[in-house]
């Protein structure tokens, strides 16, 4: 089989994928509570250097997607052009989520849209357990990665953290905590407000919401995140 390439067409890619396949992955990534109907058995690490070799090529990204295959629609989502990736586009793909890992991994791809902000706003009023979970997905990612973003920005989606806080599906409250605790972790102007929702979902009548605040206020509470805050913080020296 040839090495793959930016030359490499969708059907070549996939071939490749389904060569490099392990079953003994697949039952892996079942203990993790991945689905793996589509699945082939390929870790990220090795997807990702697929997707290094082969580069962007947005109209092949879609045909990748279109296989249907995990490991093809999380290369799809990495060599996909962001800036021509529309909400119709977001919407079609967020549509075929079935499983965590695939939400978490595209959900980087439409933080990188111009939409990002629109999108979260209308996948987290999605009744669909994994739509609900692409837009924490995409509010940790976005808050991790839009550095030039105010903080603001991000205290300002607590009252959406909130809001979805008592929805005790697995997917979506693991999610609504990440994002909660990633908020919290962004810097010390963020941290205050992320730990005192935190604490006051902890005190919390719902088990749900229960959950989610003693999950961030440990983590928020750490002294390794103290710690990383407060390096975070000091102006850097020249």
């Amino acid at each position: 089989m040839a090495e793959l390439s930016p030359a490499s067409t969708a059907a070549e890619i996939i071939a490749h994928l389904r060569s490099i396949g392990s079953e003994e992955n697949r039952q892996g990534m079942k203990r993790y509570g991945i689905r793996i109907d589509r699945a082939l058995g390929i870790s990220h690490g090795v997807q990702r250097d697929i997707a290094k070799k082969i580069k962007r090529n947005h109209e092949r990204a879609f045909e990748l997607w279109a296989s249907g295959i995990t490991e093809a629609q999380f290369i799809a989502s990495v060599t996909a052009d962001p800036k021509r990736f529309t909400k119709a586009d977001a919407r079609r793909w967020a549509a075929e989520f079935d499983s965590w890992d695939i939400v978490d991994g595209v959900s980087d791809l439409f933080v990188d849209t111009d939409a990002w902000r629109e999108l979260i706003e209308e996948f987290a009023a999605d009744q669909r357990e994994f739509v609900r979970r692409t837009a924490f997905a995409m509010l940790c990612w976005a808050t991790v990665h839009r550095k030039k973003e105010p903080d603001a920005t991000f205290v300002n989606y607590l009252p959406l953290v909130e809001a979805h806080a008592k929805d005790g599906r697995n997917f979506v409250k693991k999610a609504v905590n990440w994002a909660l605790r990633t908020i919290g972790k962004r810097s010390l102007t963020t941290y205050g407000p992320a730990l005192e929702m935190a604490e006051r979902l902890a005190a919390s009548q719902d088990r749900t919401e229960r959950w989610i605040g003693n999950g961030a206020v440990r983590e928020l509470k750490d002294p390794k995140t103290l710690e990383r805050l407060a390096k975070k913080s000091k102006p850097k020296t020249a």
